[in-house]
């Protein structure tokens, strides 16, 4: 029997979120399309993610999307009769260059983005401006020659995602959308399926960072990011720092030696990890998702989740323009909560 939804999903985060969205839904069995990445950390976190929904009763179907230059030619020639016999479509990252060359096959009308992290306010944003669909961190760079080849796909991709006649969409998200596309569906994502299926953790005295890929992304200057996180351990009496799964082992290498830290790099994503426990009372967090999945995920235990801004001055003379501004958006209206 053909599936009758698609979930195409690329990190744990998606994963965790379609899981969220399937439940509320009450889709009690979908196909997840993996489109496997190639670091080791987030490989790690699907597999674990990709068994916990198999016990949900899901199908898992794992693509080595990016092994070796034959692998995207493999992939979409063996999703497309899938794609086109499906009437639904979940999406986990709507910049993905493959989500997008996917949806050029598939003839559904009922789509559903899930939170890809913050990146879904600037999706929706863009779609509303009928913009280039674009990550934030990248907005104001020069195009790549890749980039340019795969502008009409990605234009494409955009009318697909944008609701009108005779095509739904559904935005799945915990995160404060400032502009909304006309006539989509918003769907808060409250995590109860993670309250339900984890916990409730042991909270105990101190306080935990949760670390951030910014230096990574090129954004947040290593040195002036350092010094922060040395800083915040002081003040706050922090004793773990949970790394992002993108941030690399000579800087996490570094940051534990600089300042001390016990540095854990958790093997599902955070709100698993939290919910299972144990989770310091406080939870101090960079401008990151987290800000905005933590609160509901640990509603009731007595933790909270404060947000650290980002500085000016630790930003990189790369770093693409807007990105203050962006990060101040993904800061504050969690501050505010």
């Amino acid at each position: 029997m053909s599936p009758r939804t698609l979930a195409f999903v690329e990190s744990p985060v998606q994963l965790l979120n379609a899981l969220e969205w399937a439940a509320q839904a009450e889709e009690p069995r979908i196909t997840f399309v993996v489109l496997s990445p190639t670091d080791p950390m987030s490989r790690g976190q699907l597999r674990r993610m990709a068994e916990l929904a198999r016990r949900e009763g899901h199908e898992i179907r794992w693509e080595e999307a990016r092994g070796g230059a034959s692998a995207p030619f493999r992939t979409v020639g063996g999703l497309a009769g899938p794609l086109r016999r499906a009437e639904r479509i979940v999406v986990g990252d709507p910049f993905s260059r493959y989500v997008q060359l996917l949806l050029t096959i598939t003839p559904a009308r009922d789509l559903v983005v899930v939170d890809d992290g913050t990146a879904t306010m600037e999706f929706t944003a863009q779609v509303v401006r009928r913009e280039a669909l674009v990550r934030w961190h990248r907005r104001g760079a020069r195009p790549s020659p890749r980039d340019l080849a795969l502008a009409p796909v990605s234009r494409f991709a955009r009318r697909r995602l944008t609701p009108g006649e005779r095509r739904r969409v559904e935005i799945f998200t915990a995160m404060p959308l400032a502009e909304v596309p006309e006539e989509a569906v918003v769907t808060v994502n409250d995590f109860a399926w993670t309250r339900a299926s984890f916990g409730p953790p042991t909270v105990t005295e101190g306080a935990d960072l949760v670390g951030t890929s910014l230096v990574e992304t090129g954004v947040v200057d290593a040195d002036a990011y350092l010094a922060a996180v040395g800083r915040l351990a002081r003040e706050h009496g922090v004793r773990r720092y949970f790394a992002h799964r993108r941030e690399s082992a000579e800087k996490l290498h570094r940051l534990a030696v600089e300042t001390g830290l016990g540095v854990v790099r958790p093997d599902l994503p955070l709100e698993l990890i939290a919910r299972r426990g144990p989770i310091a009372r406080t939870v101090l967090s960079f401008p990151s998702t987290v800000l905005h999945t933590l609160p509901p995920t640990l509603a009731g235990t007595g933790a909270r989740v404060t947000s650290c801004p980002i500085d000016p001055t630790w930003l990189t003379p790369r770093t693409a323009p807007g990105a203050q501004r962006f990060l101040t958006a993904i800061t504050t209206p969690a501050a505010a909560a």
